[in-house]
């Protein structure tokens, strides 16, 4: 399986899919898992050929030592990669080559979205993913971009880009794929131990019982219910729990019967920060 790791080759191998053909991007910063596996496939349905693009983005780091610990082996994700079968290319550019030398956000203005949630706490973060995303669809020119639910958010801001950027493309959101055990599945479970790992399934365990009591409950009572989740349990460090209109992802005081609500969970295992969401109505 060749990697491409320049935009020129990359253009040349996808000529043939250009006429009358569909192309597919898969965006990931490597360390793949089952759950990337399964965005592959689901895209190789939708296309003629898939572009899945390999990639750890600097600009999007709001912790430098988080971008040096964050888990890379091109070589297990391309040996992943090659066990499916279909036209698959793999897109695994140098960051001088991909950003022509200068490495830096480009300052987007993708209104209310950005402040909420993530935004709050990882300052710049949306403008390093909106940049690089940016980058690889202008590489790849795809009609289909597929992006994890389990990133929301970033599902709503890739959204978003692709309007302000007037890219014709469409952008699919894929459920996530979680472990037997419920943790949702991500690149970032790679750096648990044993007991963290075990311990990370009262991220999904708790937003399971925010769905179950979501009807009855006021808000203010489901966020004391999640706090009181997180302080039993040492190995986990709750960072922020959401509820959020699905729609502005602005934070939720009360319920209103005209809208609907997703709830939202970031907390730390020492280091390795973890998030997960799940719809509620």
């Amino acid at each position: 399986m060749i990697v491409y790791n320049d935009r020129d080759s990359l253009s040349e191998a996808l000529l043939p899919f250009r006429q009358h053909k569909k192309i597919g991007l898969i965006p990931t910063m490597g360390a793949l898992h089952d759950g990337h596996l399964t965005i592959i496939k689901q895209a190789l349905e939708d296309n003629d050929c898939v572009v899945v693009s390999i990639f750890v983005n600097p600009t999007q780091f709001d912790k430098k030592v988080d971008l040096i610990k964050y888990p890379r082996n091109l070589d297990l994700d391309v040996k992943l990669i090659s066990k499916i079968e279909g036209n698959i290319l793999i897109y695994a550019p140098e960051a001088s080559k991909l950003y022509s030398g200068n490495i830096a956000s480009k300052n987007y203005s993708f209104g209310n979205i950005e402040n909420e949630m993530e935004g709050k706490y990882r300052k710049g973060h949306f403008n390093g993913v909106g940049t690089v995303v940016n980058l690889l669809l202008r590489a790849v020119s795809p009609d289909y971009a597929y992006f994890g639910e389990k990133d929301f958010q970033q599902l709503q801001i890739v959204r978003k880009l692709v309007e302000i950027e007037d890219i014709s493309v469409e952008i699919v959101g894929c459920p996530i794929v979680r472990e037997e055990s419920g943790v949702a599945m991500s690149s970032r479970n790679k750096r648990l131990s044993t007991a963290q790992f075990e311990a990370a399934v009262v991220i999904h365990k708790t937003l399971l019982e925010v769905t179950q009591k979501f009807d009855n409950l006021s808000i203010l009572k489901l966020n004391e219910i999640v706090k009181e989740r997180f302080l039993k349990n040492d190995h986990l460090k709750l960072e922020y729990f959401v509820i959020a209109n699905v729609k502005t992802l602005k934070t939720a005081k009360h319920k209103l019967k005209k809208n609907k609500y997703r709830a939202f969970i970031a907390a730390f295992a020492g280091e390795v920060r973890l998030i997960d969401n799940i719809a509620l109505n």
